[in-house]
């Protein structure tokens, strides 16, 4: 490992390890703050993975977290543990199982797809998913599945869950990190910049991106698990919800799509604009928010990353030009 990689690593633990010492300091409501940037992070990277690493934009990736909602839900109810580790690593294996299985199911006929053509493809099978949840009895969608209290009786609920969501964040971060620096990596930019060229030249094509959107759902469904039990209680419209799948492309758009922490700048921006600063303007909320998003799409194409590396530079010439210059 080079030593910018071990700089890398050694960062993002100390701000791991900062963020999880937080947790024991700040109060419930900034708590509760917290679990929403880690949850929505989460989400947005694994959309990221297959959207950003290879440019298929999905609009259907709610399927996912409501697959990992439900079958985490249906697990704790069937089956009744005792403990809240083995509570929650059920609840969470059996999402992440039920999330993989189904983007195995789909990957190889919907992902024959491109352009706007998969990104259709994607929302019809989220509206199909959510439509068997509410139809079929053995789900319980249209009436709700509640789950079980997992968090251990000496820790808070909402601290408990801002460490789980930390967590499950990392390990996100931690995949998406090591499919960019893999070959795997290599092959999806490959398919972003043109995915017939990188075919000619002997990229496995459909072997990358199959492995992609299984990483992406994966990672998903797990979100959309400790999203189901922080919530407590769930239903289909809860989980299978189209504004779900827009957060995770917004969140990417906003922070910038040129790098694997674009989603993470667009979660944290937009999750204190709309929970914490606008949230005496319900009536002008979504106004309020929409035009936000748009100056940013319009002012900044590449997100605020890009922005604020376009600062940097200039900055930087700047500085190397009045050094140069004599008087």
């Amino acid at each position: 490992m080079s030593a910018r990689a071990l700089m890398s690593v050694a960062l993002g633990a100390a701000a791991v390890g900062g963020l999880a010492w937080l947790g024991t300091v700040l109060s419930p409501f900034h708590l509760r703050v917290g679990l929403s940037i880690f949850l929505s992070a989460g989400m947005a990277i694994g959309w990221y993975i297959l959207g950003g690493f290879a440019r298929y934009y999905s609009f259907g990736h709610t399927v996912f977290v409501g697959v990992g909602a439900f079958a985490a839900a249906l697990t704790l109810q069937t089956w009744r543990f005792d403990g809240w580790v083995l509570q929650v690593a059920t609840g969470v294996g059996a999402a992440m199982a039920a999330s993989a299985v189904l983007a195995a199911v789909i990957a190889l006929p919907i992902l024959r797809l491109r352009g706007h053509y998969f990104t259709i493809a994607m929302l019809a099978v989220a509206l199909v998913c959510a439509e068997a949840a509410s139809a079929f009895p053995v789900f319980r969608g249209s009436i709700g599945l509640t789950l079980p209290d997992v968090a251990p009786p000496s820790v808070r609920p909402e601290r408990f869950f801002y460490w789980m969501s930390l967590g499950a964040v990392t390990l996100a971060v931690a995949v998406a990190a090591l499919i960019a620096r893999a070959r795997l990596g290599y092959g999806l930019f490959a398919i972003r910049e043109d995915e017939d060229a990188a075919q000619m030249l002997g990229v496995p094509t459909t072997r990358c991106k199959v492995l992609a959107f299984l990483a992406s759902g994966t990672i998903t469904g797990l979100m959309g698990a400790l999203y189901a039990l922080n919530l407590g209680y769930i239903t289909t419209d809860s989980v299978f919800r189209g504004a779900l799948s827009l957060d995770m492309i917004v969140n990417s758009l906003v922070g910038g799509m040129g790098s694997l922490f674009g989603p993470l700048v667009g979660a944290v921006v937009m999750t204190l604009l709309t929970k914490v600063m606008l949230g005496d303007f319900l009536e002008y909320h979504l106004a309020i928010t929409g035009l936000i998003v748009v100056a940013i799409v319009f002012l900044a194409p590449d997100g605020l990353l890009g922005l604020a590396e376009k600062a940097w530079r200039r900055v930087r010439g700047g500085n190397a030009g009045g050094g140069a210059d004599p008087r």
